[in-house]
């Protein structure tokens, strides 16, 4: 009711005491015909009969609504207000000669006027013309000649009619100290919402505005009053209602503050476009105490945020592209890069098997050996990128299938024993029983145990040791190759799995590399849904721990997966990869 009054205030009324009081005003004018209008049909129906009483009826609803509407359309109260009370004077003294007089209860409907004068105004003047209205309306019960109207007998049952007028002051009464302390402190209040760069709006837990600072004017080119009751929602975008709705039960549920983007359209600037002119806001909803019924709203522009946002999009857009780009140009050349490559290294074979004779001097055969041994490296190189890239393109294809996880690691181990004993490292595996059978691409899975066997080898010295072990944990297959050699240095976990990327130290430097190794291992784990960690301490070994569903991925085999580029703290916890984490 309040807010439907408020919105009913002139939009000329800018100081808050004024539109207080029309407020006031405008709802006492709407009201008062109703209680006017039972009393008239109890009391002069049955003296003018039904006709005469309809009229009056239909007089007084037409009067003071006529009245409400001049205010709200002019804004202007102090002649329409005097009109107001001496018409209230004389239907109140109409209904005293009806009720019997002065010797009725209805007679203490007389104090009315005075409070309802000064509960309207809220000053002393409106008090005093109160009074005299209402003493003007006893007179005219004392005159000799008194109103030409049949006089009735006063009755226990007209006390219905000032309890029923008692009882609306009991909810006006309750609000009126609170609204005294607030209007003591409007100037202050009004100051701090010019210094702030926003919009104040204080709203109802239904998110009606009760009040809106004059920032409103110069940030969104709008009047306060036209932003009252649903005014601020009717221009929110149809898109960002939700959100604000949203916010709004937040707040309504327990929250103290509740932020949210809207897009709020304002008033052209340029009257010649057709095209709605919404503008990006930022609205901070806060709770004004813990028994208050309603919320402060700080309403900021985010054109700036928002332009951000948006060259942040379009910078993700163009390193996103940049990124596909790189990929599908290494696999291009990784492609071309094959076929010569195959060529060398069978000719080279070719020649070593001395196919064509035999070689003249000793060297030539070693010379072709080095060339065979350097286009195989090239070979394996070459095809590390090309996976990585399709991996990254998301052309990778995979093909599931069920095979025993055992026979993939002893092909492993047969594949890699030959290296293991050149370096003197022991290879032993330790297979759980249960492991069993795995969905999964073998090829996938046999490049995986292959990488990290030989990278574990390679960085192990003489006499060390390389584990490969397994064991089923519910739905997921656990897998790790465990070593005893150099270890990795803390600072070292974060730049692992990223592509061309090799850790260096004294003892790496000796080793040939590319550091495709980890992360191609990486995002084959990522096709199959599954997750790695790192675990390592300098001088004791590293730990490469790989979990993936036994019934294979859920999701499709072909998708994109983007490797790490560089370092970062979600790199240090492994990404959406599992954990890279150092140990004692």
């Amino acid at each position: 009711m309040a807010a439907g009054c408020e919105r009913l205030v002139h939009g000329s009324v800018a100081e808050r005491h004024a539109r207080r009081s029309q407020c006031r005003f405008i709802g006492t004018m709407l009201c008062i015909p109703f209680l006017a209008a039972g009393a008239a049909v109890t009391l002069i129906t049955a003296s003018v009969g039904a006709s005469v009483t309809l009229a009056v009826i239909f007089a007084v609803f037409g009067l003071y609504w006529l009245t409400a509407l001049l205010v709200s359309a002019t804004g202007r109260m102090n002649i329409v207000g005097g009109v107001a009370l001496a018409v209230s004077a004389l239907g109140l003294a109409v209904l005293l000669t009806s009720a019997g007089g002065l010797a009725s209860p209805m007679a203490i409907l007389a104090i009315a006027l005075p409070v309802e004068a000064f509960w309207t105004m809220k000053s002393r003047q409106s008090a005093i013309d109160g009074s005299l209205a209402a003493f003007g309306a006893i007179l005219l019960q004392l005159l000799p000649g008194g109103l030409v109207l049949p006089l009735a007998e006063p009755a226990a049952w007209q006390w219905l009619f000032p309890l029923a007028w008692f009882a609306t002051l009991v909810p006006r009464l309750a609000g009126f100290h609170s609204e005294e302390g607030v209007g003591q402190d409007i100037p202050a209040q009004r100051e701090l919402e010019s210094a702030i760069a926003g919009v104040v709006f204080r709203m109802t837990p239904q998110g009606d505005v009760i009040d809106a600072s004059d920032q409103s004017r110069s940030m969104m080119n709008l009047a306060p009053d036209l932003l009252l009751g649903t005014g601020l929602f009717d221009r929110i975008h149809l898109a960002d209602r939700i959100a604000y709705l949203n916010a709004l039960a937040d707040m309504r549920d327990g929250a103290g503050l509740s932020i949210v983007d809207v897009r709020i359209r304002l008033p052209q600037e340029n009257s010649g476009s057709l095209a709605d002119n919404y503008c990006p806001f930022s609205m901070e909803l806060m709770a004004v105490g813990e028994n208050s019924h309603s919320f402060i709203a700080l309403l900021r522009n985010n054109s700036k945020v928002e332009d951000l946002q948006k060259a942040l999009a379009r910078a993700n857009e163009s390193a996103s592209s940049a990124d596909v780009t790189k990929s599908r140009f290494l696999a291009a050349v990784s492609h071309e890069l094959r076929t010569p490559l195959n060529a060398i290294i069978g000719f080279s074979d070719m020649l070593l098997h001395e196919m064509f004779g035999p070689f003249r001097d000793p060297r030539q055969k070693e010379y072709v050996g080095l060339v065979r041994d350097s286009g195989q490296h090239l070979l394996d190189v070459v095809t590390s990128i090309l996976d990585v890239s399709r991996i990254e393109a998301g052309a990778y294809w995979t093909q599931m299938e069920p095979f025993r996880f055992a026979d993939a690691v002893e092909m492993t181990r047969s594949m890699m024993q030959l290296q293991a004993d050149s370096k003197g490292v022991r290879l032993d595996t330790r297979i759980a029983v249960d492991a069993g059978e795995i969905n999964a691409d073998r090829r996938a899975v046999q490049q995986i145990l292959i990488n990290l066997a030989s990278n574990a080898i390679k960085f192990t010295p003489e006499g060390g040791e390389v584990m490969i072990g397994a064991q089923r944990v519910g739905s997921r297959l656990h897998f790790w190759v465990r070593d005893t050699g150099i270890g990795i240095a803390e600072d070292d976990l974060a730049s692992l799995g990223q592509p061309f990327v090799q850790v260096q130290n004294d003892y790496t430097r000796r080793f040939e590399g590319t550091g495709l190794g980890l992360s191609l291992v990486k995002g084959l784990v990522t096709l199959h849904e599954g997750t790695m960690s790192i675990e390592s301490m300098p001088g004791e070994g590293t730990t490469v721990s790989i979990s993936v569903p036994v019934d294979g991925p859920k999701g499709e085999a072909e998708k994109l997966v983007v490797l790490p580029t560089a370092t970062s703290t979600a790199n240090k916890q492994g990404g959406s990869s599992g954990s890279l984490r150092k140990t004692a």
